[in-house]
């Protein structure tokens, strides 16, 4: 039951993915067939595989994670405050290894539970399947194999809100309107993001975008529960 979990145990995060490579043109030939033979399975009228390579980072096996943001509740003096660390850079494997050993160390601590939205169709599954790629050990709270749904300690903002509708599709950005939380899309959207990294290389811009996610997501998450909102005065971000 939601009731029963404490925010101070959850560990909200958010991802940002791109394609491979910067462009349809600059897959080597094996990648090009192989994207070409995915692409067959999502074009529509008269989109070529080329046409919808800019999809290509929501797939795992044909894109890679350029930020992971990560958010802890934490009570202080009977008041909550959000620290944000962030993880990211153009070498995939260094931040996926950092983020690992982080996460290593919060699921040592009782009844934890990691949440995003979408989480448990995008963001987990992704981390997991790029840290397999990049020969990274998945902790022990990402390896769901084998384990019992009660054991598997993923939340999802989405899924909550579905109430048991599995036909039901709502993004953070509506959900964020309608309960009045802060916008997280004041500045980029996820379909900008690979643009502002091959095109702009402006990392701290895709980062400060995640984070905002990362926040909205555990904004959401109170009001899920009848709490109130983190004051923005309380939001701290954590450096190294």
């Amino acid at each position: 039951m939601l009731k029963d979990v404490s925010p101070e145990n959850i560990l909200f995060l958010d991802i940002e993915t791109v394609p491979a490579y910067p462009a349809y043109t600059d897959l080597p030939e094996a990648d090009r067939k192989l994207w070409d033979k995915k692409a067959a399975q999502l074009v529509k009228d008269h989109e070529t595989a080329a046409d919808i390579y800019g999809r290509a980072g929501i797939y795992a096996e044909f894109g890679k994670i350029i930020c992971i943001s990560t958010g802890l509740v934490v009570s202080k003096a009977e008041e909550r405050f959000f620290r944000i660390k962030s993880f990211f850079g153009i070498d995939e494997k260094i931040l996926l290894a950092d983020f690992a050993e982080m996460l290593t160390r919060f699921e040592k601590r009782k009844d934890v539970n990691l949440c995003a939205h979408n989480g448990k169709e995008f963001d987990f599954p992704y981390i997991a399947r790029r840290m397999l790629v990049n020969d990274i050990r998945i902790p022990d709270i990402l390896d769901v194999s084998g384990k019992k749904p009660w054991e598997v300690r993923f939340l999802d903002t989405m899924e909550l809100w579905k109430f048991g509708d599995n036909k039901h599709y709502t993004s953070l950005n509506l959900l964020t309107h309608i309960f009045g939380i802060p916008s997280p899309k004041d500045d980029i959207d996820g379909s900008q993001v690979a643009e502002c990294y091959y095109l702009q290389n402006d990392l701290n811009r895709i980062a400060t975008y995640c984070e905002k996610d990362t926040l909205a997501v555990a904004q959401l998450f109170m009001r899920y529960k009848g709490l109130p909102q983190i004051a923005p005065e309380n939001v701290e971000r954590v450096n190294g």
